[in-house]
């Protein structure tokens, strides 16, 4: 049995022991969860019960915890004694999505190098160029919609633009999304992860017996998107036969480098089929589609409740760019830290991933409490990200506590980094996670070198929602040419 506390044997807590909310025979809590507002229910359960506590649906228990010392310890020892909650693989393999993200085991290594190979920093380096004229189609897009005045939602935007750059990086191709208004596939992707975050959350699968209106066009959608990755994995395949190179040129290209090799290399052994790459392809579309754009969305707000903060970005990003209206070179990255600040203090008061979901692989103890094989764990970040024990002044805005070095403030006040877990941590590290603050980097200073914004709603009224990620139900901005 692992452990991560001290104390006897006698002295550890069952599950059955941590505090709970009242709930009904036979289904416990079931009917007080609404998919669309976990997030929120388990913060304030948190709040009345302390950490851990449990919750139940029907006879299977539900732990929560909010120590960042234990996440980070199990964030270490995966995958080998911990794995992601088991119904997330189940309901993405039924969608055919078990990619990288889900997968487990001995399936997930092989997996990982060739995605963190596709993600590294001379990958991107070398792919800045193209991440740097998407962002131009960016800002082009909203120039149109600030001399037309109009109001821009921005959440559907930043998707786009990271479709658009996902797509172009990891499959060679770009879908220029940014230049339509409808038929694209980001229309179809919108709709898996709210589905998947549903469907981990049901009682029974019901799905797989009756369909409900809002399964009927899931369905539509992922055969849409299958039918787009099919396509793709075949134009691969053709340019790869017409035009070989010595290296695989995108992440497309090694996995099925790595297929045709396997076939030739090991006859014998189980294959790599077309579903597990066209799986790791729905996988990195709907990672870079949606973590990131929601991540700069969600940093508007602040930026528009701030006028001086504002003209200050303003004025930095003029410094950085020069005459460019975007990041000219890779290089010059480096000196836009305070646009990746921003996004990432926005993050840690509206953290996207706001639950994650673990399950031990043998019995562990974990903060005096023991947890049988399977024992189904929910972590909540937002509580550590705003407790005084972590950083100073915790419910306020401030990109510069980012920008200062060491974990305490000048003044002796907390700056614990091990608290903010939104890119995880350990061998399953998020390998998205330099272009993430490549994408915070451009799109923020392109955005402030160009535009002074203002909300077109109040801030207060922009919900949170759980959609397997923590999103905003709408960001509509409206977006002012600056005058030089």
């Amino acid at each position: 049995m692992s452990t991560a506390s001290t104390g006897s044997h006698a002295t550890q807590r069952q599950v059955a022991d941590l505090p709970c909310p009242r709930g009904l025979p036979l289904v416990g809590n079931l009917l007080q969860l609404s998919p669309a507002r976990l997030h929120l229910i388990l913060e304030r359960w948190a709040q009345e019960l302390g950490t851990p506590y449990r919750f139940q649906v029907g006879s299977i228990p539900i732990t929560i915890w909010t120590d960042t010392a234990l996440i980070q310890q199990i964030m270490r020892e995966r995958p080998h004694r911990y794995r992601r909650y088991q119904p997330v693989e189940a309901v993405l393999h039924e969608m055919g999505c078990n990619g990288l993200f889900s997968a487990e085991g001995a399936a997930w290594e092989p997996q990982r190098r060739l995605v963190m190979q596709a993600l590294s920093i001379p990958t991107i380096k070398a792919f800045y160029p193209t991440l740097a004229e998407i962002t131009g189609r960016l800002r082009a897009r909203w120039l149109r919609a600030a001399e037309r005045g109009e109001t821009v939602e921005m959440t559907d935007d930043l998707k786009r633009y990271t479709v658009d750059v996902t797509s172009a990086l990891a499959f060679g191709e770009d879908p220029r999304t940014l230049e339509r208004d409808h038929g694209v596939i980001q229309e179809h992707l919108e709709r898996i992860l709210p589905s998947v975050m549903g469907r981990i959350n049901a009682l029974f699968p019901y799905w797989r017996y009756f369909k409900l209106p809002a399964d009927r066009k899931l369905d539509q959608s992922l055969a849409e998107v299958h039918r787009h990755v099919d396509a793709m994995m075949a134009r691969a395949r053709e340019r790869m036969r017409d035009e070989p190179a010595q290296t695989p040129r995108n992440l497309l290209e090694a996995m099925l480098v790595q297929q045709q090799q396997q076939a030739q290399a090991e006859p014998g052994a189980a294959p790599i089929t077309d579903a597990q790459i066209r799986a790791n392809v729905l996988t990195i579309l709907l990672a870079g589609e949606d973590t990131t754009a929601d991540s700069i969305a969600w940093t508007l707000p602040y930026l528009a409740a701030d006028t001086q903060l504002q003209t200050h970005l303003g004025a930095q990003a003029r410094r950085v760019l020069g005459n460019a209206s975007v990041c000219p070179d890779y290089a010059t990255l480096k000196e836009l830290d305070l646009f990746e600040a921003i996004c990432i203090e926005a993050t840690r008061l509206r953290p996207v991933a706001a639950v994650q979901s673990f399950e031990p692989l043998e019995d562990v103890v974990l903060d005096g409490v023991a947890l049988p094989k399977g024992t189904r764990m929910f972590f909540v970040a937002r509580p550590a990200m705003v407790d005084a024990k972590n950083f100073v002044d915790p419910q306020r805005y401030d990109p510069w506590r980012w920008m200062r070095k060491g974990e305490q403030e000048p003044h002796g006040g907390p700056h614990d980094v091990r608290a903010y877990l939104q890119f995880g941590a350990g061998p399953r590290v998020c390998p998205g996670r330099h272009l993430a603050t490549v994408e915070m980097r451009l799109a923020l200073s392109m955005l402030m070198n160009e535009f002074s914004i203002e909300m077109a709603v109040d801030p207060a009224k922009i919900n949170e929602i759980s959609q397997f990620t923590m999103v905003p139900d709408t960001m509509p901005v409206r977006l002012t040419k600056r005058q030089r």
